[in-house]
């Protein structure tokens, strides 16, 4: 009987994909340096999927942006641990996180090794970005 429930958590930091089947996969990020609340340098998107976010330990902020002729605006969100949050697909987005954050992800599988496009972003960009994301921990 011990064979029917599997477990799947991971310590180290990083991005974690765990349960790969043939049209999706679970992932697990725990925080990364380059995801600190003032650190963020990039935003990605992914042309063949949605992606799921859920905030199960620590703080995060998901953060979406619309870039148009190199002018990007963001949208950024203070997660709710146990709440589930959609990136839909193509929108530019990236996540922050405190050192404790852990944040499940459901996407279809191999998103990471392919399906991913980055934008770096401007110094103006990173700052105006930065002061956003601390108007919403500070809180």
């Amino acid at each position: 009987m011990n064979n029917l429930i599997e477990k799947y958590y991971k310590e180290e930091n990083g991005y974690h994909p765990f349960f790969i089947r043939e049209q999706w996969q679970v992932a697990q990020l725990n925080y990364l340096p380059s995801l600190c609340f003032t650190c963020i340098e990039q935003v990605e998107r992914h042309a063949l999927t949605d992606e799921i976010f859920v905030l199960t330990k620590g703080q995060a902020v998901l953060i979406g942006a619309t870039i148009e002729q190199d002018q990007v605006s963001f949208e950024c969100m203070q997660m709710e641990q146990g709440v589930t949050y959609n990136i839909p697909v193509n929108c530019w987005h990236t996540i922050a996180m405190s050192e404790d954050a852990q944040v499940i992800i459901v996407e279809k599988n191999n998103t990471h090794l392919g399906d991913v496009f980055y934008y770096t972003l401007s110094n103006e960009d990173k700052q105006q970005l930065k002061n956003t994301i601390m108007e919403l921990v500070i809180k």
